[in-house]
């Protein structure tokens, strides 16, 4: 079952809406993530930009780690190692992202990501992140002089 974006994340993300990413599982630990790969997220050597890999797999785990904790209305990134086995793909191919979270705590939960591209593992990803119980949390997230 597909997710869209706005049912996902309340306050929205623009960013991962101008890339296109699609939701196609989220809940129960885990989240699956689909990208088209466009001309414009391709590097020098015409395979996808790293980034856009890590991305995807970031916000796979994140999502993962968010159902994984009970009333997590977020999540936020500690750390994330990633190891690229083969080039993500090219423009015109999709990319899916599954993050599964395998423990967790009060406020913490360590996942991983695979990066597939068809039968292909192309990546994988672990990443640590901290449970974010208020979704007016960005109102407090202020940078001074």
């Amino acid at each position: 079952m597909s997710h869209s974006l706005t049912e996902v994340f309340a306050n929205g993300n623009p960013y991962l809406e101008s890339l296109g990413v699609e939701v196609l599982q989220y809940g129960d630990g885990k989240a699956t993530m689909a990208l088209l790969l466009r001309p414009e997220f391709m590097n020098s050597w015409e395979v996808a930009q790293g980034g856009i890999s890590m991305t995807l797999m970031d916000v796979a785990m994140g999502l993962a780690a968010r159902t994984a904790i009970p009333d997590a209305k977020s999540s936020a990134t500690v750390d994330m190692s990633t190891s690229f086995l083969l080039p993500a793909g090219k423009a015109g191919e999709t990319i899916v992202a599954k993050g599964i979270a395998y423990h967790r705590s009060t406020t913490m939960c360590f996942c991983e990501a695979g990066l597939w591209n068809g039968d292909k593992l192309v990546a994988k990803a672990m990443g640590t992140f901290k449970a974010i119980k208020r979704i007016d949390i960005a109102k407090k997230l202020t940078h001074e002089s």
